[in-house]
């Protein structure tokens, strides 16, 4: 069903036409352009580029901004938008992206060396959120049209968006309706002007009409291709994170450098142990730092073999897999304390072969500075000269050690190179401990360490520590000490309620989180708000290239089994909306620790601007600094070229082909070999000749157009604050 996507060697008059100026018909023999595989980005500051931007950021796909706001920025000009490299013709970049269709003055030669430039050499551009209105392909809403809100509506890609550059998605894109007093999405809905070559991808209904409205199309006029986008979003919406893919296929016509693919990854932390019980009474955890030392009775929360049969049969079910973070000293106490007998991890053990596992250390001891947890909150201990007082390079070593014989009697499937250290200790952690425990990165070179787990709330980014790359979890905010859902709520509204409501007042003292407006039901809150906002939550990662891994706890798989609907959830909202050609894709720790690892030398060498990718006809070349791995997008059929032949690049996803390639020995970069010479459907150079005619032969006004006027329309809001994790992980 995707597209078929054409592309021509133009060969005619590209310098005189860069200037605008006549050129004589084309030349057979004349070299094909040079396309630089790079996209200009033009802002006004507003949500909508910036939305992109971090669409490419994320990627890996290089892109210049230009910000119309600055004084000191560059003249787009046709200097700044092509040249001639070894007598060969030059565009600097394979796509345009503008806040809307002219966001210069009447009669600027900025826009018009664009429109020259984009014509010139088939550039594709965007309109990132521009009016509807006859210069964009569109009648303006008053003409039968709709302007306002779009909160909550449930918007479709038409045939030709799923036969297009929105293939990937399974008809619904539903907009965002978080908060009923907040408008979240404005909108201009119309339909194609008459006569008007334009094709809509994505519509919605039309308020008070049968009718339906653009929301994103095609617009062929004037040998130019635009998309045309009429709503304003940000880079954190829904909308936008279901259709970004597309607009950045549509703009490079699925010939780019980067990547994206949509991640999620479970963690499943304390396994073969157990968690403490909070107290909705104390409002603590008895036996947890959080509580006085001897206050309340200390209750566990403990997997039953129910549970285990219920988590295997799950992930069986679902066809994803969990990855068991497991502290094996958690069994051989229960054994001790019960006659030898688990029956719980002989089930496990069992179905082992269900799940993927995590050294979490033996018995889940707290590795950074020793504490002291006579008062609350907990203090480091200190020497007799002050300074902190930390766990040994010994013990760390033994906990992971003595955790991986373990795992290895009892059969699992490891990799001896992965850590979760118990609440990723050993980890700075603020405010008790500013730095790193001195002896964990020794410690994990001694157990040949590779991959360590971080909290991202804390930690968010890779970095080394001795041997090791970190690899940072999303906590789910379902609390570790909570196995049923009236615990959960109870915790929930002691956390996020003010003081006056009888809550804490954390939410009032952190700049970065809010509190509820009223305490949640206990008997509904669950289910009525918890669940969906850490669906939306999650999910948003999932849809952002991310693919950090999430985390929960055994005891949210245990007795009301709290995990799983936030687990379906998401899954279940995720294949709702995707079609069979875009999967999740769930990788174990290490892999993901490798793609962050890849993701930072690539990108750290596309800002050295070290990189340089070109396309001409059908050959694609990139360099880049030895050991440096490319990541790219390209047609299906593309091959790599290597000294004795040719191989396959790359993997299927979203309807194109994606990967990580590196050069071959001998080789000073990456070639490719496109398919087909592929041919844009839009005009092509004669058009531009002609001075004004588009493709069907009508007069098309140019860049002396006046500029856009929008008509007034709701802010976009940041969006709603998540809820932080305050440090309760365990």
């Amino acid at each position: 069903m995707k597209r078929s996507i054409r592309t021509t060697a133009l060969t005619t008059g590209a310098l005189l036409l860069a200037l605008a100026l006549p050129a004589a018909p084309a030349l057979a023999d004349e070299p094909a352009p040079r396309i630089d595989l790079r996209v200009l980005v033009v802002t006004d500051g507003g949500p909508a580029t910036a939305a992109i931007a971090a669409e490419l950021d994320t990627a890996g796909t290089p892109y210049t901004l230009v910000d119309l706001g600055r004084s000191d920025r560059p003249v787009i000009g046709p200097a700044f938008l092509a040249d001639t490299v070894d007598g060969r013709p030059r565009a600097k970049f394979q796509a345009v992206v503008l806040p809307n269709d002219n966001p210069f003055s009447a009669g600027s030669p900025e826009m018009a060396a664009l429109v020259a430039y984009e014509r010139t050499y088939a550039i594709p551009q965007v309109d990132a959120y521009t009016y509807a209105r006859p210069q964009a392909g569109l009648e303006v809403p008053t003409s039968g049209g709709y302007s306002g809100s779009v909160d909550g509506v449930r918007a479709r890609v038409t045939p030709a968006g799923s036969a297009g550059p929105f293939g990937y998605l399974d008809g619904e894109v539903p907009f965002e309706d978080n908060a009923p007093d907040v408008g979240e999405s404005y909108a201009y809905l119309s339909r194609p002007r008459a006569g008007a070559d334009f094709t809509t991808y994505v519509d919605a209904p039309i308020p008070g009409s049968t009718a339906r409205g653009s929301l994103v199309g095609e617009y062929r006029h004037d040998g130019r291709r635009e998309l045309v986008v009429t709503f304003v979003y940000n880079q954190y919406q829904q909308q936008f994170r279901l259709l970004a893919r597309g607009i950045v296929d549509w703009m490079t016509e699925e010939i780019r450098l980067g990547r994206s693919r949509n991640y999620f990854a479970v963690h499943v932390d304390d396994v073969f142990g157990s968690d403490d019980r909070w107290d909705p009474l104390l409002n603590c955890t008895p036996g947890d730092v959080d509580c006085p030392p001897g206050q309340g009775t200390q209750s566990a929360i403990r997997m039953s073999v129910d549970d285990v049969r219920d988590a295997a049969d799950w992930s069986r079910r679902r066809g994803f897999a969990l990855d068991l973070a497991y502290n094996g000293g958690g069994s051989d106490q229960h054994r001790e304390d019960n006659g030898g007998a688990d029956p719980v991890a002989d089930e496990f053990l069992a179905r082992r072969a269900d799940f993927r596992w995590l050294n979490h250390t033996y018995d889940h001891a707290f590795l950074g500075c020793e504490q002291n947890v006579t008062v609350v909150p907990w203090k480091c201990a200190t020497n007799a000269d002050g300074s902190t007082r930390y766990v040994s390079r010994t013990e760390i070593s033994r906990q992971i050690s003595e955790n991986r014989q373990w795992g290895e009697r009892a059969g699992l499937p490891l990799r001896s190179d992965e850590l979760v250290t118990g609440e990723h200790s050993g980890l700075k952690v603020l405010p008790q401990q500013p730095d790193d425990n001195p002896n964990l990165a020794p410690a994990l070179a001694d157990n040949g360490i590779a991959w360590l787990a971080s909290d991202n709330s804390r930690d968010p980014g890779q970095r080394g520590v001795g041997p090791a790359l970190t690899v940072a979890r999303y906590p789910i905010n379902i609390f570790y000490n909570a196995g049923r859902t009236s615990e959960q709520v109870d915790e929930y509204n002691w956390i996020y309620t003010s003081r006056a409501q009888g809550g804490s007042g954390l939410c009032e003292d952190l700049a970065n989180t809010t509190c509820l407006p009223a305490p949640l039901d206990t008997a509904t809150g669950y289910t009525d708000h918890i669940v969906p906002l850490e669906t939306n939550i999650a999910l948003g990662h999932v849809l952002a290239n991310d693919p950090r891994p999430h985390f929960v706890h055994q005891s949210n798989l245990a007795e009301d089994r709290i995990g799983y609907p936030v687990l379906d959830a998401v899954l279940d909202r995720y294949t709702a909306l995707h079609a069979d050609n875009t999967p999740l894709v769930n990788l174990r720790m290490s892999d993901i620790g490798e793609e962050l690892r890849e993701r930072t030398v690539w990108n750290s060498a596309v800002r050295s601007g070290a990189v340089t990718g070109y396309r001409i006809g059908s050959a694609v070349t990139v360099q880049a600094p030895e050991g440096t791995a490319v990541p790219a997008t390209m047609p299906a059929g593309t091959v790599q070229n290597l000294p004795a032949g040719t191989t396959g690049f790359g993997q299927p996803y979203a309807g194109t082909v994606s990967g990580w390639v590196s050069r071959a020995a001998g080789q000073t970069g990456v070639t490719l070999t496109l398919p087909q010479a592929l041919v844009p459907a839009h005009a092509g150079p004669s058009d531009a000749l002609a001075g004004g005619a588009g493709p069907a032969g009508r007069t098309v006004r140019r860049a002396e157009e006046p500029p856009l006027r929008t008509a007034p329309h709701a802010p976009v809001p940041a969006g709603v604050l998540r809820p932080v994790r305050l440090g309760i992980e365990r």
